[in-house]
């Protein structure tokens, strides 16, 4: 019986590791090494990216929860614009086969629809609305002066990490 049950076990394929592969940060990593304050770059990108979504009032509590509450196309206006914007730079890259700064290829990988996204995605939309931030703007909102998303901030971290501790035994 036992014989039977591992040559099942080994005809099952390990789909984990493909999983994996392809919802990595890093699948167009640079092979290039670089001294520690070529990263200054990102922290400036960010700064201004800060300043870009705190003028745009896209950092905004009442703007998100006018937002949830379809009171006003502001926010719907900024997400539809990146998501255009997205669109028309992944076809360009693609059509004039685009490469990095450094002449490295940029690849595109097609990621596999789960269950679990849909799980997430709810938990996520619902964090959005109950808080009135995600995670791309939570220190542009604490550099505000808003230190309550502090709370948010250190929320975020722990579902990040919770979600690491438990990922094996959750569906994806």
């Amino acid at each position: 019986m036992s014989t039977n049950t591992t040559f099942v076990e080994a005809k099952t394929p390990n789909t984990d590791f493909e999983v994996r592969s392809l919802d990595t940060m890093c699948v167009n990593d640079t092979k290039r090494q670089e001294p520690w304050y070529s990263n200054i770059k990102y922290l400036v990108l960010g700064v201004i990216f800060g300043i870009v979504f705190t003028k745009a009032e896209v950092i905004s509590w009442f703007r998100i929860q006018e937002m949830f509450r379809l009171q006003s196309f502001h926010m719907y206006g900024v997400i539809g614009s990146a998501i255009a914007v997205g669109m028309l730079s992944i076809f360009i890259i693609k059509r004039f086969n685009i490469k990095t700064i450094h002449g490295e290829k940029i690849e595109f990988h097609d990621k596999k629809f789960n269950k679990g996204q849909i799980y997430g995605g709810l938990i996520f939309g619902f964090g959005w609305a109950i808080t009135g931030a995600c995670p791309g703007p939570l220190f542009a909102q604490i550099g505000t002066g808003a230190t309550v998303i502090i709370v948010t901030l250190i929320s975020a971290i722990a579902g990040t990490w919770i979600y690491g501790k438990f990922r094996d035994k959750l569906p994806h």
